[in-house]
């Protein structure tokens, strides 16, 4: 619901903008970035989801994410009613000018972005490259300069100006470096990073690991991440009696369905604590605690894991 009235916002304001394009073509040049802006409640508190949609000759964008309502000071989100609106969102790397209009705290209007003429040659100095596209999305990301330094001064591997930007957009900042390096992660990779905030590698569960034994280099901690190899599902595995489980294996439960549902209705027929190895091959293999149970019925009696693998391999349904 939130997504379509967001959706309207813009195609109402793209109609506003082709007429404001129309009757402002004589300033119209292929440096420039307008285009439309649309504002919806947001299911966070203090915030308000701010979509901006930019208009070229060649081609559109659309960035759309939670803002804090802080970032528009000019804005009474809370008036009832219809009420026109100017507001300016001003970052380092330039001034998003905007105008439109708010209906009970959502609506929507066109924009025109102003270029900070020195950002460019700063970020150049700090060796970030800037074009006027990258510029227009740095300043929707709010890349800073002091952002820039700190980020530079952290000694990170990869690093560039579109890291940069990714950075800002999931949530790569020094906490969170610091954060992960303070388990004993030396991590120096922009590309990690980048992945660890994508698939939630946190600190918080990098100290779980190394509580309970491990020391998972970064890319086993991404893959346990992807495949849900979690701390908490460890934990129950190890109420099963897998403790310290080799990591590659626990993924490897993960990806062929080894769970510790599985493994109790195992062991509930006798199969008391199966190899990890084992466990893997019967899934493997779709040896289920249900065909067990219908061998068993046929009169097929102590078959072994072994047994049961080969009785799948050779089709003995």
């Amino acid at each position: 619901m939130r997504m379509g009235r967001t959706l309207a916002y813009l195609a109402f304001a793209s109609c506003v903008l082709l007429f404001v394009v129309k009757d402002r073509a004589a300033d119209l040049n292929g440096e420039e970035h307008r285009g439309s802006w649309a504002i919806s409640k947001s299911d966070e508190p203090g915030k308000v989801q701010f979509a901006l949609m930019e208009h070229r000759r060649d081609h559109s964008s659309n960035h759309q994410s939670d803002w804090p309502a802080s970032s528009f000071p000019a804005v009474d989100f809370s008036k009832l009613g219809r009420q026109d609106v100017r507001f300016t969102i001003a970052h380092d790397a330039g001034k998003i000018e905007c105008e439109g209009f708010l209906d009970n705290g959502e609506g929507a209007g066109v924009f025109h972005f102003q270029a900070d003429a020195n950002y460019p040659r700063q970020m150049a100095s700090l060796g970030f490259p800037v074009d006027g596209d990258k510029q227009f999305e740095m300043a929707v990301q709010d890349v800073s300069l002091a952002f820039a330094r700190e980020m530079k001064d952290l000694h990170i591997s990869g690093l560039d100006t579109d890291k940069l930007i990714a950075f800002r957009i999931f949530g790569v900042d020094k906490a969170f470096i610091d954060s992960i390096r303070a388990e004993g992660l030396n991590i120096s990779e922009a590309d990690k990073l980048v992945a660890f905030r994508i698939h939630g590698v946190s600190a918080k569960m990098i100290h779980s690991l190394r509580q309970a034994g491990y020391a998972p280099d970064e890319d086993t901690l991404i893959a346990m991440r992807i495949h849900g190899a979690s701390p908490e599902w460890i934990d129950d595995l190890k109420r099963r009696g897998y403790d310290h489980i080799d990591l590659q294996k626990l993924i490897a439960f993960r990806i062929h369905g080894v769970s510790p549902e599985f493994i109790q209705k195992l062991q509930g027929m006798g199969y008391s604590h199966p190899e990890p190895d084992e466990l893997i091959t019967m899934r493997i293999h779709n040896v289920t605690p249900e065909y067990i149970a219908d061998m068993r019925s046929r009169g097929m009696k102590d078959l072994t894991i072994d047994k049961l693998v080969n009785m799948r391999i050779h089709g003995i349904d």
